[in-house]
């Protein structure tokens, strides 16, 4: 009789034969696919790592020179030479051509960006649409080197979803593949705009992808360090901010200032939201009752810009000049406040005059304005028990872009790799939590979530709420005089007394109707025009309904989890 021990030996060896068999037979039949899938994730990588890096490249030069500036990191500084009208007349200029390309490249005149990304992501297979998005990077590009209040992330992140769309159009990838291509380029993009490798994947995963799937971290990841490598090449192993001095937590004792810190930036993050969405709408509306044609909207909005910048030249572009002072806590109480106070109805005004670009860099530079503002506050009320008014800045900064955002992980270890500051993780870390948890509650948990709640695409909620919207009700129906489809006199009869749904609808149309009249199937028709009467198509049970909701919910965890 075999002893204990021989026989746990002699099990643990089965079973580690045949795990290791397994394995090579997976490896056998499925390495091959993965790697080439890897292959395919890191050319990805490349190209959307040259793409955001040409567009950086692109916007410095043309900045430099329409601001006659030896050095676009001290734009706002060397802007102040120039004469008033010549900084009136750059924006303005500006906003006329951004709106003669989306006039004629858009139907909408409206410019895409990182919330258009997500829906690609969640509703079209990983997809966005090249045309539109070609001419969205292209007013972007204008917009930001013409003096446009805002962001590059955006138009980066939009054009390496184009690149991603192309490439899955010619290998013809599925909607799992076309996500997950999508998730190398965004990161790719982003660690090459900002030299951010580890945020960068993240901020694809968390923010476009939003879920964590196991199987799509790698080739993220490969993405990432490729855009990485190629920021390092053109500008060396060097963060987006210089820090003058090493910040440091005065022990334990500061840490309930930035839960207070990370309220009042939540709120902050909540006021510049609104002030976007508010100047949107109010655009709108003067738009409509004034007639005034679409292509003319942003080059009144670079008027505006213009005369703003005559002032406060600190506007003007991404602001990281500003940004590293509030940093480096070279701005008083006075001048921290108003700058912050102005940069907010700046970006309002550019993309409410539809402009194009992003919000996160101007959610960075109110932060750290918001920040120091705060710390210098904090320092003065108690001076022997606080730190420096700088690390107030780093907090605020992360603070406010990740309510902004609506992404405090990524948001964290952006600031973290922005400034190469690790030792106040700390303080970062508490006010981020403290801002996202407030802003989340008074918006659709973040700028790009609640853009698309505007637009009625509802993805805040979950896959449980947007998946709905994902079938169409032709496809999902019992056609008319099939086996087991409904009687078609009770389906007239329903119909006359106004129950019916439209084939071209979705199901996220046709729940409410379900629960409204407790019915088991709805007619489906179709109305040629408005004198003609409904054409019968079939009927839409509510059990099928079901069956192919849950299905999606089904694959959708399965993806999530793989």
């Amino acid at each position: 009789m075999a002893s204990p021990v021989s026989q746990f030996l002699s099990e643990s060896w089965t079973k580690g034969c045949g795990m290791t068999s397994r394995g090579l037979l997976t490896i056998k039949q499925k390495g091959p696919s993965q790697v080439q899938f890897w292959f395919i994730a890191l050319f990805i990588g490349i190209a959307a790592g040259f793409a955001a890096l040409g567009f950086r490249l692109g916007v410095d030069w043309l900045q430099s020179a329409l601001y006659q500036a030896e050095d676009v990191s001290r734009l706002h500084t060397l802007a102040t030479r120039l004469s008033w009208y010549h900084i009136v007349l750059i924006p303005t200029f500006g906003g006329l051509l951004v709106g003669l390309i989306l006039h004629f490249f858009t139907e909408d005149n409206r410019a895409r960006s990182v919330a258009d990304v997500i829906e690609g992501a969640a509703l079209k297979e990983g997809r966005v649409q090249v045309r539109r998005g070609l001419a969205s990077t292209a007013a972007s590009f204008v917009t930001l080197s013409s003096g446009g209040s805002t962001g590059r992330e955006g138009p980066v992140v939009h054009l390496a979803s184009v690149l991603s769309t192309m490439v899955c159009r010619v290998i013809r990838a599925d909607g799992i593949t076309g996500r997950d291509l999508l998730g190398c380029a965004v990161a790719a993009a982003v660690s090459a705009s900002f030299n951010t490798p580890i945020a960068g994947a993240l901020f694809a995963l968390e923010i476009v992808l939003r879920h964590f799937a196991v199987h799509a971290f790698a080739p993220i990841v490969i993405a990432s360090v490729a855009g990485t490598v190629i920021n390092r090449m053109a500008f060396g192993d060097v963060t987006e901010f210089v820090l003058p001095t090493q910040n440091a937590l005065n022990f334990y004792v500061e840490l309930p200032a930035f839960l207070l810190l990370g309220l009042l930036c939540g709120v902050i993050a909540v006021v510049l939201m609104r002030a976007i969405f508010w100047t949107e709408d109010l655009a709108n509306h003067l738009q409509k009752q004034t007639g005034l044609p679409g292509y003319l909207r942003p080059a009144i909005a670079g008027v505006l810009l213009g005369l703003l910048a005559v002032k406060f030249p600190q506007i003007i572009g991404v602001g990281y000049e500003t940004t590293t002072e509030a940093l480096s806590g070279n701005l008083t109480f006075t001048a921290a406040v108003m700058i912050a106070v102005v940069k907010v109805v700046a970006v309002a005004i550019t993309m409410g005059g539809r402009m194009g670009g992003g919000v996160f860099s101007p959610a960075l530079m109110v932060g750290a304005l918001a920040g120091l503002a705060f710390g210098i506050i904090a320092t003065s009320i108690f001076p022997d028990v606080s730190g420096e008014g700088s690390l107030y800045a780093l907090a605020g900064m992360g603070a406010v872009a990740a309510a902004v955002l609506g992404a405090p992980i990524s948001t964290s270890l952006i600031v973290f790799e922005l400034t190469g500051d690790w030792q106040t993780g700390l303080a970062v870390m508490v006010a981020v939590s403290m801002s996202t948890a407030i802003a989340s509650k008074m918006v659709d948990r973040s700028f790009f979530l609640t853009q698309l709640e505007r637009r009625n695409v509802h993805l805040a909620a979950g896959p449980q709420t947007y998946l709905l919207a994902t079938f169409r009700v032709a496809s999902v129906m019992r056609k008319a005089d099939t086996p087991g489809s409904a009687d078609i006199e009770n389906c007239w009869e329903l119909i006359r007394d106004g129950i019916y749904i439209d084939g071209n609808a979705t199901l996220e149309q046709a729940m409410p109707i379900f629960e409204a009249g407790n019915q088991v199937f709805i007619p489906v028709v179709t109305i040629a025009d408005e004198d003609a009467p409904p054409e019968l198509w079939g009927a839409l049970f509510q059990v099928d309904a079901l069956k192919a909701m849950n299905k999606a919910l089904a694959a959708t965890a399965a993806e999530e989890h793989s």
